[in-house]
C-alpha cells in the first residue's frame, strides 16, 4: 500500500505541531508526534497526512522521508519544502522558522494533529518512544529499521479484509494519479 508523500503537507504539520510548543520542539518528539497523526488518521479515514514511508527503528516507529530530512538537512543542490518551515536541528532540536501556514492542511487534519498533540504532546521523546515500542506495529529492527505496511496496522486494528482491500486500492489509485500529475515515471 503506497500514499504519495507530500511534504509540503508534512512541513505544515510540523510547523503546526512547533508553533504549539511554543516554536520548538526535540526533533525525536516532533517525528514521533506526526507518526502518531499519520497513525490515528490512517486508521480513521483510510489516508495519514503527510502519506510518508512508516518504518519501526531502534528508537520505535517514524515517518522515513521526515526524518530523512531532519538528518540529512538542506542541501544546495535541491530545495525542500520542509525547510521553509522547520529549521535544520541544533542539540537535537527543531524550530519552526515561519509561521506556519495550513493551506494544504483540512479541518479534520487540523483536529486530529491538536488532539495528538493534546494527547502525547506533553510526553518526553523517550516517553514518546516508550510508547510507540507498545504499538502492535512495531517490530525490534535490531539496529537497523523495517518497513511498516499501513496494511498491517489496518489488520491489527481489527479492519476486515474487504475493508483493507479497499483502502489498498484507493491508496495505489491516489500513488497513480500523483504520479502521472507529476510527471514521474511509472517505477
Amino acid at each position: 500500500m503506497r500514499f504519495r508523500f507530500n511534504e509540503r503537507k508534512a512541513a505544515q504539520a510540523a510547523a503546526f505541531l512547533l508553533s504549539r510548543h511554543g516554536g520548538q520542539l526535540n526533533y525525536m518528539a516532533l517525528i514521533k508526534l506526526l507518526y502518531l497523526a499519520d497513525r490515528a488518521a490512517l486508521i480513521e479515514r483510510g489516508l495519514p497526512i503527510t502519506g510518508d514511508r512508516m518504518v519501526s527503528m531502534q528508537h520505535g516507529t517514524v515517518l522515513s522521508g521526515i526524518l530523512n530530512r531532519i538528518n540529512t538537512g538542506p542541501e544546495d543542490s535541491k530545495r525542500f519544502a520542509w525547510f521553509d518551515y522547520v529549521s535544520p536541528p541544533t542539540d537535537y532540536t527543531v524550530r519552526l522558522m515561519a509561521e506556519p501556514e495550513v493551506d494544504e492542511l483540512s479541518e479534520y487534519e487540523l483536529g486530529l494533529l491538536t488532539k495528538i498533540d493534546e494527547q502525547f504532546g506533553h510526553l518526553s521523546q523517550w516517553q514518546l518512544r516508550d510508547y510507540t515500542h507498545t504499538l502492535p506495529e512495531w517490530e525490534d529492527p535490531h539496529g537497523s529499521s523495517l518497513q511498516i505496511e499501513p496494511a498491517d496496522i489496518l489488520r491489527l486494528e481489527a479492519f476486515s479484509p474487504d475493508d483493507v482491500r479497499r483502502i489498498h486500492e484507493e491508496a495505489e489509485a491516489g500513488w497513480l494519479i500523483g504520479r502521472i500529475a507529476s510527471g514521474r515515471n511509472w517505477k
